[in-house]
């Protein structure tokens, strides 16, 4: 188990926001800091490939900016800039943020926890999408996937998972765009013997908001 720090930007504006947003919220701040990789996770020779520290999200038409361990760096200047922040063609004021500061529990427990997608999580990558959709034990894939998500999670933010990660999941298919292409997305709840803090994200793009995750209830010792 690890403790994180965490702060959480909550920013009224003047109209509930759309979910496509939280990515029209990131690209302003990636264009105005092109030479901070932790806004937009570009680099001059390809992608910086890690768990994004810097998360855009709509929940409820509110815009939240989730920002872990070093990105906190960058607080004071994303708290500055995004009271100017309009978005183009849309009559749109933001307000002064709300934060909180917190430390966060994170890694593998003994106990299981319940956690609900509160926003789609995209699971599929477009190799197993095919063996997805031709499957008949799609749960099974899905679990897979969400275990390789914690995994892949863990690897970024410089945890080592030790313990086997046992899940069950009980998802519905919807539909999804991403960057203007429909995806498969899924919504729904699972339970797994890892602790994962409220409104961080798993899967795909989870830096504009897809796959955050809220906690529902501790389930039990395993």
């Amino acid at each position: 188990m690890r403790t994180l720090a965490v702060a959480t930007l909550k920013i009224p504006a003047s109209r509930p926001l759309k979910p496509y947003e939280a990515a029209v919220i990131r690209g302003y701040l990636g264009r105005l800091f092109p030479d901070n990789p932790l806004f937009h996770h570009h680099l001059d020779n390809g992608f910086l490939y890690t768990y994004p520290r810097i998360q855009f999200k709509v929940i409820d038409g509110i815009a939240y900016i989730v920002i872990i361990e070093e990105g906190i760096a960058l607080l004071t200047t994303i708290q500055n800039t995004i009271i100017n922040l309009k978005l183009v063609s849309n009559r749109l004021e933001f307000y002064e943020p709300g934060l909180q500061m917190t430390t966060v529990s994170f890694g593998s427990t003994d106990e299981e926890y319940r956690y609900v997608f509160i926003t789609p999580w995209l699971a599929l990558n477009e190799r197993n999408f095919q063996i997805y959709v031709n499957s008949d034990k799609r749960d099974e894939i899905l679990k897979r996937a969400l275990i390789g998500n914690i995994l892949s999670m863990s690897k970024g933010l410089g945890y080592v998972v030790e313990n086997d990660l046992r899940a069950t999941l009980s998802m519905k298919e919807i539909r999804a765009t991403l960057k203007g292409t429909p995806m498969l997305g899924f919504l729904g709840e699972f339970v797994v013997n890892f602790e994962i803090p409220d409104y961080w994200g798993l899967g795909k793009s989870v830096s504009r908001g897809f796959g955050t995750i809220k906690k529902s209830l501790r389930v039990g010792s395993l």
